[in-house]
């Protein structure tokens, strides 16, 4: 249960940190460009390699409940994407680069085919 408070009170965080940014980026440069997703993606991303990185050299007894509560907590509730990227990373570091290539055609594809699937079930539904 412990593990569970760590990565809901992180991941209420980063979603409330995420709609903060992605407001303020979408009152200063409005755009039809989805512009706020992308700098949460690249700006978690970047944050979730710095965490993890310093995690290892820095704080390696704390590393379990840091990595619970920030990492997929805090940068999870921030955007998923960074938990992709680190996910990816680890399969290119390990020499997995087909599995790698495999796992971002696979994420986008059934991702958006998800989505996708899910419109057009909502969309044949009765209001």
């Amino acid at each position: 249960m412990h593990a569970f408070m760590l990565v809901g009170a992180g991941g209420a965080i980063g979603a409330m940190g995420r709609f903060g940014v992605s407001s303020a980026i979408g009152k200063l440069w409005p755009s039809q460009f989805p512009l706020a997703t992308l700098f949460v993606n690249v700006v978690g991303s970047l944050a979730m390699g710095l965490f993890i990185g310093w995690l290892v050299k820095a704080m390696p007894t704390w590393a379990p409940e840091a990595r619970l509560f920030v990492a997929i907590g805090v940068f999870g509730g921030f955007t998923t994407f960074s938990s992709f990227s680190l996910d990816t990373m680890a399969l290119i570091e390990r020499g997995q680069i087909a599995s790698a290539a495999l796992y971002i055609a696979l994420s986008v594809a059934v991702s958006i085919a998800g989505l996708y699937l899910g419109l057009l079930i909502t969309r044949g539904m009765p209001a």
